[in-house]
């Protein structure tokens, strides 16, 4: 055994979030997050033999999901014959919590990393899924890298359903709602019913074909169309400024966390005159009172692209 290291990216909230039906034709709760490379966390995780393996030191101390994550990682990578034992997990970095960014899968994920590297164990995305809903109750797809858009039973941890490919290239001007408070993820209502799973499973067939044929502006109607739906759950009272600003500068629509207080308005990032389309999100965000944080991509940009990522002036600290 050795010190091992893990990391993991946050996301921007939903594109699409609701009730969706699996194979079996049974309704799940269902999300396809909005991808974002940044902020990250970064863990390593310190053996010390001869102590339990359930015994593990978290930095910072308030990280308790990650220290559950840690001990239930190392009970995996036990029942895989690996000699484990307890130790220090220190966690750096992060995105602030209750803002719907995947914060907490963000710590999870990286501290199931860094301690199944210390034991020489390698888990599959599925294997860090399944720790992380024990270790947290709801958990986000961040575990599984490679940039396609799966709808994800957040309740599960599993997939429900692989849509193929990347979502369209996008690019994000983030802003927050309702003041930036936190909001409780596990609070929200979990009702499932197969009237809600009608409406949804419409956007998902919307959603796969606008994936499969690359089609931004496809994605952000249906996005506007999830976060309008999402009112009745989580309402947010800036959503129609929201919407009004992007058709002001031409945005393809609007994406929400639907159980949090981060928005965006949505381009396509191969529209001509991009640049002002972007200066005048941001403008008209600020005129509103919705000061942005950030500008981003949701996929690597090509060569010679212009490259958009730009903290803004209400960033999204990351925490220490």
């Amino acid at each position: 055994m050795t010190t091992g290291t893990g990391r993991a990216a946050c996301h921007h909230g939903e594109i699409v979030q609701g009730v969706f039906l699996d194979r079996g034709g049974r309704p799940r709760r269902g999300l396809v997050t909005l991808p974002m490379a940044d902020p990250v966390t970064e863990a390593v995780f310190t053996p010390r033999p001869g102590t339990p393996a359930h015994r593990m030191r978290v930095y910072p101390p308030g990280r308790v999901k990650a220290a559950r994550a840690a001990a239930l990682a190392a009970a995996e990578c036990a029942a895989r014959r690996a000699r484990v034992c307890g130790g220090t997990l220190r966690l750096r970095g992060g995105a602030p919590t209750g803002l719907g960014l995947g914060s907490s899968t963000s710590d999870v994920t990286a501290a199931v990393r860094a301690v199944c590297a210390a034991f020489g164990v390698d888990p599959a995305p599925a294997t860090v899924a399944r720790i992380a809903v024990a270790a947290e109750g709801a958990s986000d797809p961040i575990m599984w890298e490679g940039g396609r858009a799966l709808l994800f039973a957040q309740r599960e941890g599993r997939v429900l359903e692989d849509l193929g490919a990347p979502l369209p290239p996008l690019v994000v001007v983030g802003c927050l709602t309702g003041g930036g408070a936190p909001v409780n993820t596990l609070g929200l209502r979990a009702r499932v019913d197969r009237g809600e799973a009608a409406v949804h499973e419409r956007l998902r067939a919307a959603l796969r074909a606008a994936v499969a044929a690359q089609d931004a502006a496809e994605v952000g109607r249906i996005s506007t169309e999830s976060a309008v739906l999402n009112q009745r759950v989580l309402p947010k009272p800036e959503l129609g400024t929201l919407k009004g600003v992007a058709r002001l500068c031409g945005a393809v629509g609007v994406q929400v966390a639907h159980s949090g207080n981060v928005a965006g308005v949505l381009f396509d990032a191969r529209a001509d005159d991009l640049g002002a389309r972007i200066d005048t999100a941001l403008e008209r965000l600020r005129g509103a009172g919705l000061v942005p944080t950030r500008v981003f991509p949701t996929s690597p940009p090509t060569p010679g692209e212009t490259t958009w990522t730009t903290t803004c002036a209400r960033p999204l600290a990351d925490r220490t």
